[in-house]
């Protein structure tokens, strides 16, 4: 009985002390006259045993004072259900919102094959991002990203979305690119969490929805934030799809190993409404059929400083240019550029090629990082992080062939990176040097990554990087890089069909084309985030 009653006082100074914040008077006044009443309880049951220490029976109070702890038990936990359920309600019942917001200026140099410059000395951009969560239990989480992402001002056509012709807006890239004043989504999907498998010990979650896979794992270095899925150094995109992750390290015995499938679709084929020679979203056989993806993300191993990562995804159905309609378009342009006429740029406009399905890809990516390097060497080393990823990419074309090539080509791709603490400001600034090196038939999936200068993963060549963050205050921070990127071959930030054909700057000068062989970009932003 004593222990009973004290069990209670407790639970009842527990929930006093939880509802002394709460604006509910009502309730807690209640509590504290159920408190009076256990206090009170106490003291008889004290006097009951010592009347019966001095053996003096009192049957008939012990009897009557069982049951009214009974009721009150019954009361607390009803006030106990009420509290938690307050407690909820004023908790979680909301949005939690989060901001970040970059402000950017980049100096672009771009260097032609046959030796003319373009460039933008000072391109300045705001970008915005609002996240946001909510947790309705504890099985179900909710994780949305608005995006915003304008240069200041208008553009000289007044097109800041740049979609004609250009790509800017498009799916795989809409929020990585500067285009209108318009907010854009960029990530929305819900997540179930379950800590056991149809019984077994394994954690596992499943996702649906807009994914966050852009700036993952080692991007996400450089860009100073968590990383996304999948592995960057194949497929940084934007899409829709779903992901089964399971924790598999009490299975395997493997530290940190976990599994993750994902799949999505990148390119919808559906009739839109109110067509007037087709049903609303019908299968238009006239265009491209669906571009889909799926793939897996495994840890086989992760202890928190050394840990290994691998990725493997196969697209579907792939989109580029035919070499008639690529051929067709540079006829055109070549026309326009040496007469430029009303007639000339209709004839180009109508010589813009459309998309065709010209095959499918395999991509495969393994990657090695450590989270200190060595162990108790340094201060220095132990904060610092290096990291070393390679990938291969392998086409699978149809008639039409992909990249240039009817043959199935696989390119190669090295990157490596380090992140350490600057010597001036170790605590609060770190600088990092990353390079990458890809082959004549490389090709990633990297259209989403975050630069103005064209995806340096994607390069075939080398790119280079130096870049310095520091945190001036708990949100404010500050970022300065350069990157230089050193094209061998053409067709790098291209599609997978004809417009991806790799050739050298002399070809592509043959032929008549006068592509990017050098690129730089200085960047310098401030960032506030919290």
């Amino acid at each position: 009985m004593k222990k009973n009653l004290i069990i209670l006082s407790c639970v009842t100074a527990f929930a006093t002390t939880a509802f002394s914040s709460d604006a509910n008077t009502e309730m807690y006044k209640q509590i504290q006259a159920l408190k009076a009443q256990i206090e009170a309880l106490e003291k008889k049951v004290a006097a009951q045993e010592t009347a019966q220490t001095q053996k003096v029976e009192q049957p008939t109070v012990t009897a009557i004072d069982e049951k009214r702890i009974e009721k009150i038990e019954k009361k607390l936990d009803n006030v106990s259900k009420t509290a938690t359920a307050a407690k909820v309600q004023s908790a979680q019942d909301n949005l939690k919102w989060d901001v970040d917001f970059r402000t950017q200026v980049d100096n672009i140099q771009y260097k032609h094959a046959d030796g003319s410059k373009s460039e933008n000395d000072a391109l300045l951009t705001n970008r915005l991002w609002l996240g946001a969560k909510y947790k309705a239990d504890d099985n179900s989480s909710f994780f949305g990203k608005l995006s915003y992402n304008k240069a200041f001002g208008d553009t000289a056509d007044h097109s800041q979305s740049n979609t004609n012709p250009g790509y800017a807006n498009f799916d795989w890239v809409t929020n990585e690119n500067a285009t209108d004043n318009t907010i854009k989504l960029k990530e929305a999907y819900w997540l179930y969490t379950k800590e056991r498998l149809f019984g077994a010990d394994i954690p596992w979650s499943a996702s649906v929805g807009r994914r966050p896979s852009t700036d993952g794992l080692p991007i996400n270095i450089r860009n100073d934030q968590a990383a996304n899925s999948p592995l960057s150094h194949t497929v940084d995109v934007e899409f829709d799809g779903f992901s089964i992750k399971f924790d598999t390290e009490n299975v395997t015995g493997f530290t940190g190993s976990w599994l993750k499938i994902c799949g999505g679709r990148g390119l919808t084929n559906a009739t839109p409404r109110f067509d007037m020679f087709k049903p609303a979203y019908s299968t238009d056989d006239e265009k491209n059929v669906d571009v889909d993806m799926l793939g897996f993300i495994a840890v086989p191993y992760d202890n928190g400083q050394y840990s290994v990562h691998m990725n493997y995804a196969k697209a579907w159905n792939l989109i580029g240019f035919d070499n008639q309609s690529l051929g067709d378009f540079n006829t055109a342009y070549g026309a326009y550029t040496a007469s430029p006429s009303a007639n000339t740029a209709y004839n180009l406009q109508m010589a813009t090629p459309d998309f065709k399905d010209v095959g499918d890809i395999d991509f495969a990516t393994i990657l090695f990082k450590t989270e200190g390097i060595g162990n108790g060497i340094s201060d220095y080393l132990d904060n610092s992080i290096a990291f070393a990823s390679f990938a291969a990419s392998k086409t699978n074309p149809n008639s039409l062939g992909m990249l240039g090539s009817t043959d199935s080509e696989t390119g190669t791709s090295v990157w490596l990176g380090v992140n350490a603490p600057c010597p001036i400001l170790p605590d609060s600034a770190k600088i990092g040097f990353e390079w990458n090196k890809g082959s004549k038939y490389w090709r990633s999936m990297t259209y989403g990554e975050d630069t103005y200068a064209g995806s340096k993963i994607a390069a075939r060549g080398q790119a280079f990087e130096v870049y310095r963050t520091q945190k001036l205050t708990e949100a404010l921070s500050f970022g300065v890089s350069y990157v230089y990127i050193d094209y061998d071959y053409t067709g790098s930030n291209s599609f997978f069909g004809a417009d991806g054909t790799p050739m050298t700057m002399a070809q592509a000068q043959a032929a008549g084309q006068n592509p990017v062989e050098e690129a730089q970009d200085v960047r310098v932003y401030m960032r506030y985030k919290f």
